[in-house]
């Protein structure tokens, strides 16, 4: 009876496990290494959730050097859907909705507009690092709530 139950167990986890990585959307998601379309059957673990690359090539130069990549690693969580913003990225106070931009393809909203205005007027590269960098991820970003069914 117990293997019974934990061979149940097992498949629902396994079942599980798919059906969240069949969520993540990755339509116009690109490689976090490079400016191909990213894969799903090409993946790796990233902060509590999964980041796609076009081979496996680019995997591996993922698992080799992650803080390199880190601002693409983590846009693409935001884009896929495996995080939300709870927080301004510069500040870490309360978003106001009328001060959303897109940085990257996302949708990124402040505190304030002087912080809207410091991101939007910055250069590209800029904008990634102060977006996405680990220090303003991690003031900025949670993971997603999964959702009920």
């Amino acid at each position: 009876m117990l293997k019974k139950t934990f061979a149940a167990m097992a498949v629902l986890l396994i079942a599980g496990a798919a059906v969240i990585a069949a969520d993540v959307d990755l339509q116009d998601v690109q490689c976090v290494v490079a400016p191909k379309a990213a894969k799903a059957d090409k993946s790796a673990e990233y902060k509590e959730g999964k980041v796609y690359f076009c081979c496996g090539t680019c995997q591996g130069k993922f698992a080799k050097e992650p803080k390199k990549f880190a601002e693409k690693a983590n846009l693409q969580l935001v884009s896929t859907k495996q995080y939300v913003q709870k927080a301004c990225p510069l500040s870490g106070g309360d978003l106001n909705p009328d001060t959303a931009i897109k940085v990257a393809g996302a949708k990124v909203a402040f505190c304030c507009e002087n912080c809207q205005g410091k991101v939007a007027d910055a250069e590209k590269k800029e904008q990634m690092k102060l977006v996405f960098s680990d220090k303003a991820f991690e003031k900025a970003f949670k993971k997603a709530e999964p959702t009920k069914e």
